[in-house]
């Protein structure tokens, strides 16, 4: 299965994807520069944690508008498995491919740490290996990690099951403790805590990775057992 990193001006994380993908689970990973066509033969997309654009105006909102995203949308709309990860999150929904907002932390602080988070939606294309209710532990690093989205917002993305993971411990603000949400088709997926640094259990505070199994269920999404 090809997944393809995208990286952007500001990209950190876009290497420990990388080696997660290509190390730990096979993946065939390959880096997608923003500005390049995207490959059609790029059968899932990730977009990693960092500070595209140093966070400038809003945290994602200009690489939002890279080229790489409109051909995003269409692949999108193709069902092709998209996973936004903390940046990547916040790209999504500045792009309009997620619903919601991430604003600062109500600490109006950085905040990085291990957290836990609850299981809320296993039918997607990276959570269908995870229990419902199932506690991840994973580690968090972000300053706009608040999400929020307005009342009938809410009430919409519960009615449709599209709140994918809370927390468990942290306190940052976000409507209904929400760390992750997905559209509604379950192909997108937009988390601000971190898997690919708790998805191998030499680096977990716990015996064993569950954040694993985020990985090990976009293989099942492609029918490819680990």
């Amino acid at each position: 299965m090809k997944v393809g990193v995208v990286v952007f001006p500001g990209s950190n994380c876009d290497r420990d994807m990388f080696h997660v993908l290509s190390d730990v689970f096979h993946f065939d990973a390959s880096y997608l520069w923003h500005e390049k066509p995207l490959p059609a033969d790029i059968d899932a997309i990730v977009l990693p944690g960092g500070f595209s654009y140093g966070d400038r105006l809003r945290a994602g909102v200009i690489a939002a508008h890279s080229p790489i995203i409109n051909e995003i949308k269409k692949r999108a709309e193709k069902s092709t498995p998209i996973l936004g990860v903390c940046n990547g999150f916040q790209i999504l929904v500045e792009a309009g491919l997620l619903p919601g907002v991430l604003l600062k932390n109500n600490s109006m602080n950085f905040m990085c740490k291990w957290a836990s988070i609850q299981v809320c939606n296993n039918e997607t294309a990276f959570t269908n290996k995870l229990e419902i209710n199932q506690n991840i532990p994973i580690p968090i690093a972000n300053s706009e990690g608040r999400y929020y989205i307005d009342t009938p917002g809410l009430e919409d993305i519960t009615k449709n099951n599209q709140i994918v993971f809370r927390y468990m411990d942290v306190n940052n603000g976000s409507a209904s403790e929400i760390a992750g949400v997905c559209n509604k088709d379950g192909n997108i997926v937009g988390m601000m805590p971190h898997p690919e640094r708790a998805a191998e259990a030499e680096i977990n505070p716990t015996d064993s990775a569950p954040s694993s199994l985020i990985f090990e269920s976009l293989l099942n999404t492609a029918g490819i057992s680990k």
